[in-house]
């Protein structure tokens, strides 16, 4: 037992490295096998080793729905009374809000100063083919509203709807710190459910170096390196605008951390690589409820934050949709004037926050948002080849958006407090 006590913090030290290794090795060997392979090898070696990522994000999917329920119960049933609930709730949201528009404004900014789509000149069915693979079905503000409330709390766990099963366990934790007694046996439960769920989580993660490795594999062999440099200002317009809005992000941390931002960024970073590599905040979520906890942040506001951020507060896809949007507008010389923008801004505001758990959800919420301004859906096969490199931007970037509203509130809450040596020990 001593042993297997003194590698566990060896192991976590180095785990960070060790992703970043298998993502160089993962670049390496898609290089190899698209120069070594056929096209059609080097497809059927990238669905082989798409086997590992799918069972490995299958396996993290296992365990969501219980633990948002579970952390989320808990955290509400902690709660002092409604009033903190409430005051908790709407500061959240006021920052959701906040920072969903400071996204929208960046992404519009920043794709009218590099301007990746002009000069390209689309003719109007050049993308016909690419777009028949992408759902064409619109939010609206009715239906985003029904979508909320489950019909069946088992029928929404089924299907990891997140923003279902949040309304469900916002009723149930106010139902429980209601009572008298407080229901203590099942809150126990809860807080066993959900550590069982954090330790099936630990067990997942020791997958994830494979995993990089696998998925980036799998998408240089098919696409090959070359992919990267057709879309270089695109994709590197987009990546200068995630800086930025990681910048901010950062310093409005500031306000909370202070002369810990060093500290909270070394607990941010391995989520937010996992999140990156597997192009998913989904991953990212069981390491990152307990990072938070470890920096400081109180078990009852992580556990009722982070699964709302998730649902409401997507900054890296909330950019997007703006800076895509635009850019096809672009390739097809259609341009917008600024009441146009400032609509479609308003649009992305509400059509954006109903994209939790949508496959491919940014792309959807893109589709949605053409038609109102005439500019052709099928230019959306234009991003459709680097949407797997793109959303691991905005994968991490959600991840660092939720740490940092998560911390903020915390802060506004008086609660934010850097852990004892004993306290860490205890939450690791």
């Amino acid at each position: 037992m001593p042993a297997s006590t003194g590698r566990e913090p060896v192991l976590k030290r180095h785990f960070a490295y060790l992703i970043l290794a298998a993502m160089a090795l993962g670049v390496l060997a898609g290089f190899v096998l698209n120069h070594v392979l056929t096209p059609a090898g080097a497809k059927d070696a990238a669905a082989n080793l798409s086997i590992i990522t799918d069972v490995f994000l299958r396996l993290i999917r296992m365990v969501i729905a219980p633990l948002v329920f579970t952390t989320l119960v808990v955290g509400i049933a902690h709660m002092e009374d409604t009033a903190a609930v409430g005051r908790v709730g709407i500061k959240s949201l006021g920052w959701f809000l906040f920072a969903a528009l400071v996204s929208l404004v960046i992404g519009l900014v920043m794709v009218q100063l590099i301007e990746p789509g002009v000069g390209v000149n689309l003719p109007r069915d050049a993308a016909a083919e690419g777009a028949a693979n992408v759902s064409t079905a619109t939010f609206t503000l009715r239906d985003f509203i029904a979508h909320l409330v489950p019909t069946s709390i088992a029928d929404a766990m089924a299907k990891n709807e997140i923003l279902q099963i949040v309304v469900f366990s916002l009723f149930v934790g106010t139902a429980i710190a209601q009572l008298e007694n407080k229901a203590p046996a099942l809150i126990v439960l809860a807080e066993q459910v959900a550590q069982v769920m954090l330790k099936v989580t630990s067990y997942i993660m020791m997958l994830a170096p494979l995993v990089i490795f696998a998925a980036l594999a799998s998408t240089i062999a098919t696409q090959g390196l070359g992919i990267i440099v057709v879309y270089a200002k695109f994709v590197g317009g987009f990546y200068l605008a995630l800086a930025i809005l990681w910048a901010l992000l950062l310093a409005a941390s500031v306000l909370a951390v202070g002369k810990r931002l060093p500290e909270f960024i070394q607990t941010v970073r391995e989520p937010a690589l996992i999140a990156f590599s597997t192009a998913t905040s989904e991953a990212a979520y069981p390491g990152l409820l307990e990072g938070l906890q470890r920096f400081g942040a109180p078990r009852k506001i992580v556990s009722f934050v982070l699964p709302l951020g998730y649902s409401f507060n997507l900054d890296g896809s909330t950019m997007y949709t703006t800076f895509a949007a635009l850019f096809i507008a672009q390739a097809y010389g259609i341009h917008l004037t600024l009441g146009q923008q400032a609509l479609m801004m308003a649009i992305l505001m509400i059509t954006s926050k109903g994209i939790a758990g949508v496959p491919r959800a940014s792309l959807v919420v893109i589709l949605a948002v053409l038609p109102y301004f005439h500019i052709p859906q099928e230019g959306i096969a234009l991003v459709l080849g680097v949407d797997h490199l793109l959303d691991m931007g905005r994968s991490a970037t959600n991840v660092v958006g939720n740490s940092v509203a998560t911390v903020l509130v915390s802060k506004w809450e008086g609660q934010l407090a850097p852990l004892t040596t004993e306290e860490k020990a205890a939450a690791a």
